[in-house]
């Protein structure tokens, strides 16, 4: 019976997050705010629908595992550690100058000394599980803003984990050296298992999980979820854990096809999140919460962008580098209401401040969605006066994003032919292929080279597909042709696109969609159209009166096997 509950009251939740969410797409607004109204339409200060708690909280958290999972296994562990430095001091400003002025702003609210420090800390925090959602959604995760913010959050949950110790133990009079040196112990044999597991054994069996893309997607999840509960049974975060699991496994070349295969889920478990999250806001005593609220909403919506600015610019970042971090950190976390709840079940604050406090997250989070989403419109009507955040010669280096000119899709039937030609004509490839043992060989050969399906716009997004120049396919199969050239259209028609086909009528008809040239094997294959490419180029528009006459010849040959 509880099981039935469960799947009924989930049913009814996601059908008032479809109905909602079409309204805000219809309304452009962004959706997770929808996802948040939905949580507080199905609370219980509305329609009060959710009563397994348990079940949700877990939905929840799968979700935020996930989406950590998935960040880790796009991120660059070089590029982490190049941004410790200002990762660590940019949270540092945040702490003190937020965390002080939180602190001033409370006392003269009336709050008691340790009701505002634990403010002054909660201020500080930024949602994670917000600025990884809203970067993964717009493709900013590997910008260099996107970095930083990263960095930053990764911080705050350190910050965070000393501050639950920190909390608990006040309210057992203390806590000393002893207390954390284990804590310390355990971080650093962590570190260790995932250092030696993720560089040294993962690999030697990967190839063997590529093989099927069921394989590879069950062990992408039992790895990210088991991390997470080590760490979680460490006395860590779990979204932390779930983080650095998947930072352990993005050097492997089939990294990219564990994240697209995982998003569909973590897309699914996350709106779950938010919806919890817009549940649990409960107000109490709206009139005595609404202006300490506005007041710190205000400090962290407008304080943290500014103090985040300042501090980049001294760094010599660029003040478009450095107004979008700060947009991006400008909203306190859902950990912030989390410590806010422990310091009052043990205590240290009364009921009031968790009100207040639920109240600023709604705020900032709803105003810093809206920022986020138009933060290059905001940019653009603020970039004069940003001026003053920025050194006259900023030293922020500029982030080599990974652009090919040219790619190739599948390595077999004349694949060779065209890498030959790439490197001749010294254009920046990459090779595209399914099978793990030809990633296993092109690895070998210091090829560059991406694992993944031609088919998965996923994929496709994220080696930026859309940005090359020239795309050749050796795969014969038309269905796969056909959705990857209708996916090179969406960002230009000036692409060359050059394929495979099995008989006349395929070959037709990727004529028909816009293909440049089609191999057949009856007629001309890879290397005649190599050499064709050496003497004029890849420019479509050298294609023009080769494809006209190679159309009329199929068609010819078509009728004549008709006949």
């Amino acid at each position: 019976m509880h099981n039935q509950e469960i799947f009924t009251e989930l049913s009814l939740v996601l059908v008032i997050v479809a109905a909602v969410s079409i309204v805000m797409r219809l309304l452009r607004q962004p959706l997770i705010l929808g996802y948040i109204l939905t949580g507080i339409l199905v609370g219980p200060i509305v329609l009060d629908i959710i009563h397994a708690k348990e079940a949700f909280e877990g939905f929840s958290q799968i979700g935020i595992a996930l989406l950590l999972f998935i960040i880790g296994l796009g991120m660059n562990p070089s590029v982490i550690k190049s941004l410790g430095k200002v990762s660590f001091l940019t949270a540092g400003t945040i702490l003190v100058l937020v965390g002080g002025l939180g602190f001033l702003a409370s006392k003269l609210l009336g709050f008691n000394d340790m009701s505002a420090l634990i403010i002054g800390i909660a201020l500080f925090f930024s949602s994670t599980i917000l600025i990884l959602k809203v970067l993964s959604d717009k493709r900013e995760v590997s910008r260099l803003h996107g970095q930083i913010a990263i960095g930053v959050i990764l911080v705050d949950d350190l910050v965070a984990t000393l501050a639950i110790v920190l909390v608990a133990a006040a309210a057992n009079g203390g806590v000393g050296v002893d207390d954390l040196l284990p804590t310390l112990a355990k971080a650093v044999g962590l570190a260790a298992l995932l250092y030696i597991t993720g560089a040294h054994i993962v690999p030697r069996f990967s190839k063997l999980l590529a093989k099927s893309q069921e394989l590879l997607f069950i062990f992408a999840v039992a790895w990210g979820f088991g991390i997470a509960s080590l760490f979680s049974l460490a006395g860590f975060s779990p979204e932390v854990g779930a983080l650095f699991a998947g930072v352990s496994l993005s050097s492997l070349p089939y990294a990219v096809e564990m994240s697209t295969r995982l998003k569909p889920l973590r897309d699914f478990f996350v709106v779950l999140f938010f919806v919890s999250l817009g549940e649990t806001f409960v107000f109490d005593d709206l009139g005595g919460t609404i202006i300490p609220a506005v007041i710190l909403a205000a400090i962290v919506l407008i304080g943290k962008p500014l103090f985040v600015m300042s501090s980049l610019g001294a760094l010599g970042y660029t003040k478009l580098t450095s107004f979008k971090a700060g947009i991006h950190l400008s909203q306190i976390s859902e950990f912030s209401i989390v410590l806010v709840v422990l310091a009052n079940q043990v205590g240290i604050v009364d009921d009031r401040l968790t009100s207040v406090m639920t109240l600023v997250a709604l705020i900032t989070i709803g105003v810093s969605s809206y920022l986020m989403k138009y933060d290059d419109f905001l940019y653009r009507r603020l970039s004069r006066t940003l001026d003053i955040f920025e050194r006259k010669k900023p030293s922020e280096r500029r982030q080599k994003r990974e652009l090919y000119t040219a790619i190739l899709f599948g390595y077999h039937h004349g694949g060779h032919e065209f890498l030959r030609l790439f490197k001749d004509m010294k254009q920046r490839y990459l090779v595209v292929d399914y099978d793990p043992e030809i990633i296993e060989h092109l690895e070998a050969q210091g090829i560059r080279h991406a694992y993944g399906d031609a088919t998965d716009s996923e994929f496709l997004e994220e080696i930026n597909a859309g940005h090359a120049k020239f795309v050749a396919s050796t795969i014969i199969d038309k269905k796969v042709n056909a959705l990857l050239l209708s996916y090179l259209h969406r960002y230009s028609t000036e692409i060359t696109f050059i394929c495979h086909a099995r008989t006349y009528e395929d070959a037709l008809e990727l004529y028909e969609h816009g293909a440049a040239y089609v191999i057949l094997p009856r007629f001309l294959g890879s290397e005649y159209i190599t050499s064709h490419i050496k003497r004029y180029g890849i420019d479509k528009e050298a294609f023009a009166n080769f494809r006209a006459r190679h159309i009329i010849s199929i068609g010819q040959a078509a009728v004549a096997t008709s006949d």
